[in-house]
């Protein structure tokens, strides 16, 4: 089995109420959330988890906010020693465009994504505006998509799974560390999702829900089900991994 370390690039942000992480918590406070690209360095190909945003702000004040710098899809894999051409797959945790705006420019790579995010990218249900196939298009037409029906090893130490807390076709994946599994999360959270503060836990939560998803028990449940497979939880937009440093 190969051991990875995962590198956390940054290829954009959000500043929006914090209660669009955290379901029926935390309404009214401004937040901010990095975008990233994973990088999993270790076994025989270059894998990205998501690609970022295609043209990120990246304003003084976000950086100070965030904590960390913010990166152009180029910039972030030269911080690693790539080229979008070096990318030899890329697995989405699904399809809203900014975890997917570069992969035209990774035309090398096999494209792992689940069949339903492809169907809500093509076909989107109105409440969702997140979606928009322009960005898969060119994948698609060059034959680089790969589906995923269920959940496996996609390669020696990577592990996926069906996680449709905040899309249909959310898809978490389980990285093998030198440090245990680790978890990046297939749905928008962050760390305070898995450990509420002491006023949520005295209502006997355990977890709180995306602050956009599909059922919100089943969320919850969903939640816990990652939370109690992995040793390293990677929540999707979690600031604290801004820094860029390696885990694992």
């Amino acid at each position: 089995m190969s051991t990875y370390r995962i590198h956390p690039l940054v290829m954009g942000t959000k500043r929006f109420d914090k209660s669009m992480m955290t379901y029926q918590h935390g309404a009214g406070t401004s937040y901010i959330i990095p975008i990233y690209a994973w990088y999993l360095e270790g076994g025989d190909r270059n894998i990205l988890v998501d690609t970022g945003e295609m043209s990120p702000i990246r304003s003084e004040d976000r950086r100070q906010d965030l904590g960390g710098a913010i990166y152009t899809f180029e910039e972030g894999l030269s911080k690693v020693g790539l080229e979008p051409k070096d990318i030899d797959a890329v697995i989405h945790t699904h399809l809203h465009n900014d975890h997917c705006e570069n992969d035209s420019k990774c035309v090398n790579a096999e494209i792992f994504v689940r069949p339903e995010e492809l169907e809500s990218a093509h076909n989107p249900h109105p409440l969702d505006y997140r979606y928009l196939d322009d960005y898969i298009l060119d994948a698609e037409e060059n034959g680089q998509i790969r589906t995923v029906d269920k959940d496996r090893e996609l390669f020696p130490g990577i592990y996926v799974m069906h996680t449709p807390a905040h899309t249909p076709g959310g898809m978490s994946v389980f990285v093998h560390t030198s440090r245990g599994t680790a978890a990046i999360t297939g749905f928008c959270v962050i760390e305070e999702n898995f450990d509420p503060p002491k006023e949520i836990k005295a209502m006997e939560m355990e977890v709180i829900p995306p602050g956009t998803l599909v059922n919100s028990y089943q969320a919850y449940d969903i939640m816990l089900r990652v939370r109690d497979s992995a040793d390293i939880l990677l929540p999707l937009h979690e600031p604290r991994f801004a820094d860029g440093k390696a885990v694992g």
